[in-house]
């Protein structure tokens, strides 16, 4: 794949994302039929040890699939990063994309989901999740389009510390009502200012690394 010219590379990985997205949706469409048949929340219900082994087992494996390609598309770590993030991300908006085609859910941006099982459930409205992704397939397309130009991404101290507090604010959002979750209790109204000064603070570390990227 390292082979081809940027843009078929670009559209391989975009093509496989998008197909990968329509697997996703067609198990979460099976599971939800199964244990949501009265129409889904995002209160979790008691499934089986060997369903939730078996579900958790899917989740590792997408990661994997979506790094192995990633590391099949890109020469150096940084370039490997970048198409991992930006499949990553069109593989999450086309998993939503596919599940209003299929069961036409979400009804609304607003609607909360179940969006992660590892370590612990991670629940926020589907807005949230989109937005996480757009932001990472500029990221990644930003980031391959560097070395396209034969340009390495050098982060520094303040790149990494940005986005240690960014991913932490970030993933609170998503994890802080697993335990209500679990409980069988609605979640507390999503932190929306947490999510959006992480996104902010990860925009700003990339854009501190990109401005001091050489060849």
């Amino acid at each position: 794949m390292n082979m081809l010219h940027y843009r078929s590379r670009l559209l391989l990985l975009v093509l496989f994302a998008i197909a990968m997205a329509l697997v996703e949706a067609a198990v979460v469409a099976y599971l939800r039929a199964l244990y949501y048949p009265e129409g889904f929340t995002v209160i979790l219900k008691e499934i089986s040890r060997q369903h939730l082994m078996i579900e958790i087992g899917r989740e590792f494996a997408t990661i994997v699939m979506l790094a192995t390609v990633a590391g099949l598309a890109g020469r150096e770590r940084w370039e490997r990063f970048g198409w991992f993030v930006m499949l990553f991300g069109v593989w999450d908006i086309f998993y939503y994309f596919w599940l209003k085609i299929t069961i036409d859910w979400p009804l609304a941006w607003n609607d909360w989901d179940i969006l992660f099982l590892i370590p612990a459930p991670w629940v926020g409205p589907v807005i949230a999740p989109v937005l996480v992704s757009l932001l990472m397939i500029f990221v990644g397309i930003s980031l391959t389009r560097l070395y396209k130009r034969k340009i390495r991404f050098r982060p520094t101290v303040t790149t990494w510390v940005t986005a240690l507090i960014a991913t932490g604010m970030i993933l609170y959002s998503f994890l802080r009502d697993a335990g209500r979750v679990t409980r069988g209790e609605h979640p507390e109204p999503y932190w929306y200012s947490a999510l959006i000064l992480g996104l902010g603070l990860y925009l700003f570390a990339y854009w501190w690394s990109y401005r001091q990227a050489d060849e």
